[in-house]
């Protein structure tokens, strides 16, 4: 399967909206599918396909943002990073008379021309940086920003590159598996079990998946990881299915659709138990499989990302990347703070507020840690695609 923190082309998903509403206390301003993590965040990055891509500047207000992507790296990731560009130039031209001037850089895919390019921001007068998307750019990124005291929004999924005035704007897998573990428990679940891939994004998975089991007084009765032959997990899990209420099975589409029958030839019955999953469900292949269907997933609620990506074929006549809807909720999250709060506009206490924010995929906030939590639905597999059981909330919890 493919490296789930490593780029990929996403696929879109259509309808009208605002920008970004969000909540500093109270509610200020009015300002998604399910979510491929595999995009953003890789560990490993690509070689550079071309010449860095000379800096541009979008906008004229008098707060500057740096933006940092992978503009010029090879295949995928600049196909990306130039369709989050385009996501965070929407931003600004919705955003109702922004008071922002983003200043972009590209990176070609690489730490060092990530610091470069967060450092002929900064020497430009950013106030903030906006990216860069791989893992290992973000603390060559950040290292340069706290020299100035500024603070990070970056795109990985990694959640071991957040930390001070390092922030996340990214679908992390932890907010997917507390999601659903927590729903799965509030529907009489206890007894779980799970299969996840033995790779960086199954070790996440692994963590928060017995953190949260056990903070909602479960039990688990099967845990195994898998590598390419996944026949041997598959058959060590089927002998313990009898005895549990749940199923989390945490990959992409294809290695889901491979996992469930080597469950079934293994003699499982899935029917007999609450099949879970992941933002990473949101697939054709998943949807098109017979046993998979009745499954449950978490992930944003569809309806953000439709509206999005029907505004962003109107002007730009081709499809976003999945996670386009990252660049711009930064970008009008940015606009609303330089607006609304004044000299602490990027402050660590501003951008960590309790309420958090709405955007595009809905409720979100950052951690002191660096890390964010997600408002997400749950969705059941269907043939024709995720149907919604429960929506994504209102509101975060004191």
């Amino acid at each position: 399967m493919a490296d789930p923190f490593k780029p990929k082309p996403e696929r879109p998903g259509t309808t009208r909206r605002a920008a970004l509403g969000f909540v500093i206390g109270a509610p200020l301003l009015g300002a998604c599918s399910g979510v491929q993590q595999s995009l953003i965040g890789s560990s490993t990055q690509p070689s550079p396909a071309a010449p860095p891509q000379q800096g541009v500047t979008i906008g004229t207000g008098q707060v500057k943002v740096g933006l940092v992507l992978p503009l010029s790296a090879a295949g995928n990731a600049s196909i990306a990073a130039q369709s989050m560009k385009n996501a965070a130039e929407m931003a600004l031209s919705e955003f109702q008379n922004p008071n922002i001037q983003l200043l972009v850089k590209d990176d070609s895919g690489s730490a060092q021309g990530a610091q470069q390019g967060a450092q002929q921001a900064l020497d430009e007068g950013a106030e903030i940086i906006l990216g860069p998307l791989f893992a290992a750019s973000v603390p060559a990124t950040a290292q340069a920003a706290r020299t100035r005291g500024i603070s990070v929004i970056a795109f990985s999924t990694d959640s071991s590159v957040a930390g001070r005035g390092v922030y996340l704007l990214s679908f992390l897998p932890e907010s997917d598996v507390n999601r659903i573990v927590e729903y799965a428990a509030s529907v009489g679940k206890r007894s779980f079990a799970a299969m996840v891939p033995e790779n960086a994004y199954g070790n996440v998975v692994e963590v928060a998946f017995k953190q949260t089991v056990g903070r909602h007084g479960g039990r688990i009765v099967a845990f195994e990881k898998y590598g390419a032959d996944r026949a041997a997990a598959a058959k060590n899990v089927a002998q313990s299915l009898r005895s549990a209420d749940a199923l989390l099975i945490a990959d992409d589409g294809d290695a889901v659709v491979s996992v469930a029958d080597a469950l079934t030839a293994a003699g499982a019955n899935l029917r007999n138990v609450q099949l879970l999953g992941t933002g990473l469900w949101d697939n054709p292949r998943v949807s098109a499989s017979a046993a998979l269907h009745g499954g449950l997933y978490a992930a944003p609620d569809p309806s953000g990302f439709r509206a999005f990506a029907g505004r962003y074929r109107a002007k730009f006549g081709g499809e976003p990347v999945r996670t386009a809807t990252l660049a711009y909720d930064a970008v009008a999250l940015v606009a609303a703070l330089a607006r609304t709060q004044g000299p602490q506009r990027f402050a660590g206490e501003t951008l960590t507020n309790p309420s958090g924010f709405a955007g595009i995929d809905g409720l979100f906030r950052f951690r002191s840690d660096g890390t964010n939590q997600r408002g997400l639905a749950v969705m059941r597999v269907a043939s024709g695609g995720g149907q919604p059981v429960a929506g994504s909330p209102k509101s975060f919890g004191a």
